[in-house]
């Protein structure tokens, strides 16, 4: 386990996720813990069935029909 300042996060996030990589990385924001950064192992563990498809996957069917506006109008003269 790792604690790292949101500064160092957003300053080395290539560092930040090596950390990871030997653990969970807690990220601080003003020494508050406010993220977590697992690798991808860690979190399927945790998630308990191993896969993030299967969690991303919706248990109904969705019936979807974008509209399509072919016609924007004018573009307004600056």
């Amino acid at each position: 386990m790792s604690i790292v300042s949101a500064r160092t996060f957003n300053q080395s996030p290539s560092r930040v996720k090596a950390m990871a990589a030997d653990g969970p990385v807690f990220v601080t924001d003003r020494g508050k813990p406010t993220l977590v950064l697992l690798s991808m192992d860690d979190y399927e563990r945790l998630r308990g069935d191993g896969s993030v498809l299967a969690a991303l996957r919706m248990a109904v069917d969705v019936d979807f029909e974008p509209v399509v506006i072919r016609d924007i109008g004018e573009v307004p003269a600056l």
